[in-house]
């Protein structure tokens, strides 16, 4: 059976440019996973799910995406044994990766969420297996990877629950984050929640438009990782207005030759984004696109999250010979950083605390303009 969808403003266009289809009744049905515009094939009779309001308010309970196929219940009540596709039993199937802006479902972190209050939510975290670049470091969970999932809870809140129309821009000011390093061994893959609670929600009119959230990752009801962030929505349109000159902006090619990757803790080239200077503690930006988690998508300028991995780096090298585990992170950000102009990557000494944790400073600058400010607190490590 094959059916023309039937496009309803206030439901389609906060939707796409991805497109959902539901069953009416029960048992669930699969469906294919469409885009604006074309047929679809039910694979059994149903007719299109109609609520009203957007599609956050019945997403959560009716969704889990299963490799390329989405599988939709229309009773969130019931009791339903869900089939996985490509998908390893033992972990729970990822949220849609378009919720949290990742082209590949091996790279969302997240399983779950539900809404705990009025602005206070529940996120499962989904520990990746055997990622390329979240390698464990020191033996626990890469202080990255942990960002990330921070990042990626902060997307989903907004697209699922505030109604964030896919294709809209995300500006982040800064992210934190705090970390316990003996909770995150890297071979525990006890279940992980994120409490996330949102301040700060802004609106433009009806609309949406930022907000400033506080997580807490717990495990067994210990509170293993903190982090907060800010971040701000703006429509494709607007962004662009913005960018202007430097909206259709792509990375520089060649980039220059990386320092060893050894120094930085890590075994490939394309995973190191420093490149040496005269100065032991100043380093150029490599926006190496070859790092597919780093550079997921095409973009116009250099990812915040490639900064907060050059940052870690940047600590790894002007430390030497001291293993470093980094602990905490306030990341500031200030402006761009693009792509047509050298970034310069700067580290301050490191300085031991009272407490033997170290602490340095880190920033950026392009054309004499200060790009981010990084204060880094980590632990030494034994060998």
């Amino acid at each position: 059976m094959s059916c023309r969808v039937r496009r309803e403003a206030s439901f389609w266009d906060t939707l796409a440019p991805s497109m959902i289809l539901a069953a009416n009744h029960a048992p669930p049905r699969r469906y294919e996973h469409v885009t604006e515009n074309s047929r679809c094939k039910l694979y059994q009779p149903a007719r299109i799910l109609r609520r009203t309001g957007t599609y956050h308010h019945w997403l959560k309970p009716a969704l889990s995406l299963e490799g390329e196929f989405m599988l939709i219940a229309s009773f969130p009540g019931e009791n339903i044994q869900r089939q996985r596709v490509g998908v390893a039993e033992a972990r729970p199937p990822a949220v849609p990766n378009w919720l949290v802006h990742r082209p590949d479902t091996s790279e969302v972190f997240l399983s779950h969420w539900e809404r705990t209050g009025d602005d206070r939510f529940n996120v499962t975290l989904r520990w990746p297996e055997n990622h390329p670049f979240h390698t464990a470091l020191h033996g626990f969970r890469s202080p990255t990877l942990i960002a990330e999932a921070i990042r990626q809870a902060g997307i989903l809140i907004s697209h699922a629950e505030f109604g964030v129309p896919l294709g809209h821009h995300f500006l982040m000011s800064d992210l934190n984050y705090t970390i316990e390093p003996e909770l995150v061994e890297a071979d525990d893959d006890s279940p992980v929640h994120i409490d996330v609670t949102c301040s700060d929600i802004r609106r433009r009119g009806t609309r949406f438009s930022g907000m400033t959230c506080h997580m807490r990752l717990v495990r067994g009801g210990r509170v293993i990782a903190t982090g907060d962030g800010s971040l701000a929505c703006t429509s494709p349109g607007a962004y662009r207005r913005m960018r202007g000159e430097f909206a259709d902006a792509r990375p520089v090619l060649p980039v220059p030759e990386p320092v060893h990757p050894s120094l930085v803790l890590r075994t490939e080239p394309r995973d190191v984004l420093l490149a040496p200077t005269r100065d032991p503690r100043c380093w150029t930006l490599r926006s190496h696109t070859e790092n597919t988690t780093l550079f997921a998508h095409p973009n116009d300028h250099v990812p915040g999250m490639a900064l907060m991995e050059a940052t870690h780096q940047a600590a790894f090298a002007v430390a030497g010979s001291t293993r470093l585990y980094p602990t905490s992170l306030r990341l500031a950000f200030e402006r761009y950083a693009e792509f047509d102009t050298p970034c310069l990557i700067q580290a301050q000494p490191v300085t031991r605390n009272r407490d033997n944790t170290l602490s340095l400073s880190i920033t950026g600058h392009q054309s004499g303009r200060r790009v981010f400010l990084a204060l880094l607190e980590a632990i030494p490590v034994s060998p």
